[in-house]
């Protein structure tokens, strides 16, 4: 069962690419992407690195090139995953070129930083021929120096601006298949941005606010930035910018969808607070719920609320619902029905069983 939304987001529809075999746009659903931390050449540590994130649910990985030694790992790294693989270029054009030949699904650029003209062809020339796409990719921390003194400062008229430069830049070379980024670390700066770059063009948009910072202060800033435009049926791919174990990223960048009613994955734990009014120790209980259940992929609603207040009214609408009774008498629900009564020692073992019962009903 699952919750319902109170809001239909209308999505605003965009140009369909491809990167790899993953649709980005369109009526393509939105793509969580994430990108590795490691040494690039570090071929074992990287895949290592690529696989959990591909546990974990990545559609998309990203990895650093900025030299030649690290485009010519991208072959042995893509032979080993499945996702598809965006190579981050900066500034040198050869990087790009050797990336696209070395496998790469997706090469993150900025056009206007890598040179001249001839220089663009021949990047261009790289991603036709190796079927390779490109992400135009604008940051308000490294604009260019001609758009800085037109404008004092980062703003939305520069990063648009920026960004439209280089699709015309594409677009006069015969080249369409690309997706755009406008990112900012400042929250309001990054929204205002993508408001006015999809007011402009029809390309898909790659979500997030850069160097959000770590675990809880990076997730909170991704949330309200990326979670505005999707509202506003803005975005087609994201990703959660955190100073943590990349995993993290995919974990919270799903947490975002999941609470807009976008995409699901595992399981969702409504839980309340708690308070005196609790008949076993929530916060205690959810914890080890989490832990226990983060292998479970499949998108199940699980509500866990220490008492009788708010308890059946959340386990209507979730597939297994735990309410506080006195007396070591918490009440279980299954699709909001009542089920069995469970002690307080029990909860944990007893909601685990059933969620992967539930697992195996929905996968038989």
């Amino acid at each position: 069962m699952e919750v319902r939304p109170h809001r239909t987001i209308i999505r605003k529809k965009t140009k369909e690419i491809k990167v790899g075999n993953v649709s980005v746009g369109g009526k393509s659903q939105i793509t969580v992407q994430s990108m590795t931390n490691t040494l690039t050449t570090n071929v074992k540590e990287t895949v290592k690195q690529i696989l959990a994130l591909e546990e974990a649910g990545a559609d998309i990985v990203r990895v650093s090139c900025p030299d030649e030694d690290s485009t010519k790992a991208l072959k042995e790294i893509v032979k080993e995953v499945k996702v598809p693989i965006v190579a981050d270029i900066h500034f040198h054009y050869l990087r790009a070129i050797e990336a696209a030949k070395m496998g790469a699904s997706c090469l993150r650029i900025n056009p206007g930083n890598i040179g001249s003209n001839d220089r663009v062809l021949e990047v261009i020339k790289a991603a036709k021929d190796n079927n390779c796409s490109i992400r135009i990719g604008v940051n308000a921390g490294s604009l260019d120096k001609n758009l800085l003194e037109k404008y004092k400062e980062p703003c939305p008229d520069a990063l648009v601006e920026s960004a439209m430069y280089n699709v015309k830049l594409l677009e006069d070379n015969d080249f369409f298949n690309f997706k755009i980024s406008v990112k900012s670390s400042d929250v309001f700066l990054t929204v205002k941005s993508y408001k006015e770059l999809s007011k402009v063009c029809d390309y898909p948009l790659h979500l997030g606010v850069t160097e959000a910072g770590g675990l809880l202060t990076g997730s909170i800033k991704s949330s309200i930035g990326i979670g505005q435009l999707l509202m506003d049926g803005i975005g087609d791919t994201i990703r959660v910018s955190l100073s943590s174990d990349p995993v993290d990223e995919i974990k919270a960048g799903y947490e975002i969808l999941k609470s807009l009613s976008i995409r699901a994955r595992g399981v969702n734990i409504i839980s309340c607070p708690s308070c005196a009014r609790q008949a076993f120790p929530v916060i205690e209980t959810v914890k080890k719920l989490e832990k226990k259940l983060s292998h479970i992929k499949e998108p199940i609603t699980l509500s866990i609320i220490g008492c009788v207040v708010n308890g059946p009214g959340e386990a209507a609408q979730t597939e297994i619902g735990l309410t506080g009774g006195g007396q070591d008498n918490n009440l279980l629900y299954l699709s909001g029905i009542p089920h069995t009564k469970v002690a307080s020692t029990e909860i944990v073992n007893k909601v685990v069983q059933l969620v992967e019962n539930r697992v195996k009903e929905k996968n038989n």
